[in-house]
């Protein structure tokens, strides 16, 4: 096709240097606010298209792996100029199909750069490649020279996700992440957006063609259904899977994954409830104010959040009955918000009545249902921990701002409720001073069933840095040890390797005698930065 403005939408995707066009069934995103279809629309990957895509990835790889780190930074770098150049464009479309917030886009264009400058500083510091050398003895104690580094694993397929247009999707931190490791990248776009997909995916060519990125370091498919999904995972030359949405959809494709011939691993968010404890002595302090605060975090974006509080669990007492007082007020007076798009209202909707069915447990508040094709609206259910903890199926999650509030009748059966949940994206505790030694009791557990522990907080907002977990234990991700923020998630697309006895002409620079590249190296088992000594 020939080139087009940075702001003129085709309905094309990207595969090698080209923006082409699909041949299967066309998709269109809608307004949610109206539910009718946007212009344009999108034809969908043919098999031929998707070989094509995965193909060119295969080849760039052993270029693109092969590339000083420098040059992956500076092509990292130059997206994020790019979009933040772009930011108005990207703000104006992602607003038409999501009706999120134009404040809330801004930001998040920002935090999508922002982490494309992280891993582009990760990659400047060498300390991603793991570098490790055990000098060779000889004598008694005689040992071979061995010398490890990390290396990319291989083309990567990415799953853009429904709530977050930009941040975890098509240059979202999964992209990010793997093209920092060396990964080329074959991004499904997400059908609720497609508009801002291509944007920013025109954005991702643009850099790519900028900085000299080798042909089909990074492509862009979109399709109908769940079956152009499959195909993507199914190809042999995908090395591995980053995905963000529903149970169903990660374990979908984790079961694609692992059918195949050669299996791959995939890194699945999928579901958390965020369960906040609110303990005694926090909740006699603050218990009205705490109330608040909890409706303002289950709400935010119409309570679309992979760390949206969906549980709450504290002990019966005054200050309970004021959390819940303040609660139940703020969320009656509640005027909702639209959501994403009309199926995930319908779900949002099917999923609270549900719950609320359940034996036991009672509705507290009830938010008013705007107008709107796609109409979100608080909730608040309550279950006493008996209940609580005779029924899993009350730890299912409702995406949107619905959450359950579990009243205990003492800190045991406080401790048996935490001991009962899945596992999480985040635990949340507030507490006082007073409150101390129940924390203490508590946190090993919370520290087996969440990726990230607050105190005194709200889960919703994840900071991009070096220190973040945004992972846990199954269901909340298919792989406990990973996270998908955070300059830690590179690790999730290297793999370890080893040299023993390799001439020194034969070894990568970073791991050279001379550490030409000036990398941390772990050296005999000192981390150190200096050339290892002459053997």
């Amino acid at each position: 096709m020939p080139a087009e403005s940075t702001t003129e939408l085709t309905g094309a995707m990207i595969i090698g240097a080209e923006t082409v066009l699909g041949t299967e069934q066309a998709v269109r995103s809608t307004d949610p606010r109206t539910g009718d279809a946007l212009d344009p629309a999108y034809p969908g990957a043919s098999d031929e298209q998707i070989d094509q895509a995965c193909a060119l990835a295969a080849q760039a790889f052993p270029r693109f792996r092969a590339l000083p780190a420098e040059h992956r930074a500076r092509f990292l770098d130059r997206i994020a100029e790019l979009l933040d150049e772009r930011v108005d464009a990207l703000v104006e479309r992602a607003h038409t199909e999501t009706a999120l917030p134009r404040a809330r886009l801004t930001g998040e264009v920002g935090r999508t750069s922002g982490q494309l400058r992280l891993f582009a500083s990760e990659l400047r510091t060498g300390t991603w490649q793991g570098a490790r050398i055990d000098q060779c003895r000889t004598g008694a104690k005689s040992r071979p020279d061995l010398r490890q580094r990390r290396i990319a694993i291989g083309p990567v397929a990415v799953f853009g996700a429904s709530n977050f247009p930009l941040a975890f999707s098509t240059a979202g931190g999964d992209t990010a992440s793997a093209l920092a490791a060396g990964c080329p990248v074959v991004v499904k776009a997400h059908p609720a957006h497609l508009g801002t997909a291509e944007l920013v995916a025109r954005t991702v060519l643009d850099a790519a063609l900028d900085t000299g990125m080798p042909e089909g370091t990074f492509a862009q498919i979109v399709g109908a259904g769940n079956a152009i999904g499959a195909r993507l995972v199914r190809d042999p030359r995908i090395r591995a899977v980053g995905f963000t949405g529903s149970r169903a959809g990660g374990l979908a494709i984790a079961a694609e994954a692992a059918a195949r011939p050669v299996p791959i691993p995939v890194y699945a968010e999928m579901s958390s409830i965020n369960p906040v404890l609110l303990l005694p002595a926090a909740l006699a302090e603050g218990g009205a104010g705490l109330g608040a605060a909890f409706v303002d975090s289950l709400t935010l974006g119409a309570g679309q959040f992979c760390t949206n509080p969906g549980l709450v669990l504290a002990v019966e007492s005054e200050g309970l009955e004021a959390f819940t007082a303040a609660a139940t007020e703020a969320i009656t007076a509640d005027t909702g918000a639209v959501m994403l798009t009309g199926a995930i209202a319908d779900n949002y909707a099917a999923g609270g009545a549900a719950l609320a069915e359940r034996d036991g447990v009672e509705e507290l508040a009830l938010g008013e249902r705007p107008e709107g094709a796609a109409a979100g609206f608080a909730r608040l259910l309550t279950v006493d921990a008996a209940g609580f903890l005779a029924d899993p199926g009350l730890q299912a999650e409702v995406f949107g701002a619905t959450s359950l509030l579990v009243r205990c009748a003492d800190t045991a059966e406080l401790a048996a409720a935490v001991s009962a949940l899945e596992g999480q994206l985040t635990a949340t505790v507030h507490a006082a001073a007073e409150d101390t030694a129940l924390a203490e009791t508590l946190l090993p557990l919370l520290e087996e069933r969440a990726g990230r522990i607050l105190f005194n907080g709200w889960p919703t907002g994840v900071h991009v840095g070096h220190a973040m977990v945004h992972g846990g234990p199954f269901p909340a991700t298919s792989d406990a040890r990973a996270t998908s923020v955070g300059s830690l998630s590179i690790d999730r697309f290297l793999r370890p390797i080893a040299y023993q006895d390799v001439p020194e002409a034969l070894l990568p620079a970073e791991l050279t005698d001379g550490n030409p590249l000036g990398v941390w190296r772990r050296v005999d088992g000192q981390l150190e930065r200096s050339a290892p000594a002459t053997v």
